[in-house]
């Protein structure tokens, strides 16, 4: 049995709606089915971006904004040849709009999205709002756990809307931005699926950013600590929280390409199990994977002796505690050490500096603002030596400076330190020597 998402773009328009029911019908194993609110077409924004608008007007222009919805639904509805299936539920939407609050009106696009389809598919509508459940604005998983469970047993053939639940309250209450990833995944653990399928408009996760290296290739299977990794550095097929309820389980997840029918995805597969030998790659290279992101600052600070002060690393750190900045990475030496955080405004910066003077007297202090991250990631690192001596060579030849090297303790993956300006050429470069 199988869970299975469809994302905003799978859902835009009728032929790919049409295409999403083949899919399912396709196999019926298929039984639980998790959509978004239709995406971007070339004549309309996004759904969600749209009910954004109906949900910060107010009075009769909520009305006038909420035309377009209606519009793009009734256009899809008549697509797909279910001409006024979706008449009621419009209108008791529209009636709704002058006492709807910002998450309730948000959530229509996937509430609509998966009426039309299960009357389409003929699969039962369950109302994630039955199901999904959050204490006050946070997503309480043990709760959830429970009530889905018991409001999935026994039953097959489902079409649940994603990206929202309910809180105590009986409020809607909607995840972040791409949340039907989440909502997949919950459901997916609560019917204990075989594998959760999530559908995109994409191949699967790749070796590298194509749009910096044109050849990078489709990775067929990473662990999920493999795809924590990458994710933080921004490789964003799924949303990040998305693994988390799949993974507690140890169900795979599954990316496929509507659009692509020949395209064998990429597993994510449990850790522990890949290590024992239960999933394996094309490839055998120690590299799975090469990712980054630009504009980090850094904060570098100089202090002799500072290893024979007690509480020096924490001191430092609770300066950009009090200012709310967050911290990435932490690279030291015995005299030195050097805090990679997101960026902050000039007198965000101006305040930390002289915080962190006042807090640990150090001989020198200064500040860089144009940090790019390289994340090299792979299971094979820990058992290959010379993985390390090999990255930092081909920065050398390909004339890069290394601004940081940090390496995690679990030792599958090395984080660079470059400027912003060297980002791209380091990927090419990193790229073309593990050859991933």
């Amino acid at each position: 049995m199988k869970a299975v998402k469809f994302g905003g773009t799978s859902m835009s328009t009728a032929d790919s709606i049409l295409r999403v029911a083949e899919i399912i019908k396709g196999d019926r194993d298929r039984r639980f089915v998790v959509v978004s609110a239709p995406g971007k077409t070339d004549g309309d924004d996004k759904i969600t971006d749209m009910l954004v608008a109906v949900a910060e007007a107010s009075g009769k222009t909520r009305d006038a904004k909420f035309e377009p919805v209606c519009k793009r639904f009734k256009m899809l509805a008549d697509g797909v040849g279910l001409s006024g299936a979706l008449d009621d539920e419009l209108e008791q939407t529209r009636k709704s709009l002058s006492n709807a609050d910002y998450s309730y009106i948000l959530s229509r696009g996937e509430f609509l999205c998966a009426k039309l389809l299960a009357k389409l598919i003929e699969y039962t509508f369950i109302d994630a709002a039955e199901l999904i459940k959050f204490n006050g604005s946070t997503y309480d998983d043990e709760r959830t756990q429970d009530v889905c469970k018991a409001g999935l047993k026994g039953k097959l053939d489902v079409v649940i809307p994603g990206f929202y639940g309910s809180n105590e309250n009986g409020d809607i209450v909607t995840f972040s931005r791409g949340g039907s990833d989440v909502s997949g995944a919950i459901v997916a653990r609560a019917v204990n699926a075989e594998i959760y399928e999530n559908f995109t408009d994409v191949d699967g996760f790749m070796t590298c950013d194509p749009r910096v290296v044109p050849h990078a290739s489709v990775i067929d299977v990473l662990t999920y600590k493999e795809l924590r990794e990458l994710s933080y550095m921004g490789a964003n097929v799924l949303h990040p929280e998305s693994t988390f309820p799949v993974q507690k389980a140890n169900i795979p997840i599954h990316i496929l390409n509507t659009f692509n029918k020949n395209a064998s995805g990429t597993k994510i597969v449990p850790t522990e199990e890949f290590l024992a030998g239960g999933f394996s790659r094309k490839n055998n290279m120690p590299i799975t994977a090469i990712a980054g992101r630009q504009h980090f600052y850094s904060l570098h600070i100089d202090k002799s002796m500072m290893n024979t002060e007690i509480g020096f690393m924490r001191r430092v750190l609770s300066c950009f505690e009090k200012l709310g900045i967050s911290v990435e990475h932490i690279p030291s030496g015995i005299d030195s050490m050097t805090v990679v955080f997101t960026p902050v405004d000039v007198s965000a910066c101006n305040e930390l500096i002289e915080s962190v003077k006042r807090e640990v007297n150090p001989d020198h202090i200064s500040l860089t603002r144009d940090i790019s991250l390289i994340t090299i990631v792979g299971h094979g690192m820990k058992s290959r030596p010379g993985t390390v001596a090999r990255a930092i060579n081909r920065l050398s030849y390909a004339n890069i400076n290394l601004r940081m090297l940090d390496m995690g303790a679990s030792e599958i993956n090395l984080i660079l330190g470059v400027s912003d300006d060297d980002f791209e050429r380091a990927l090419i470069a990193l790229n073309g020597e593990f050859e991933v």
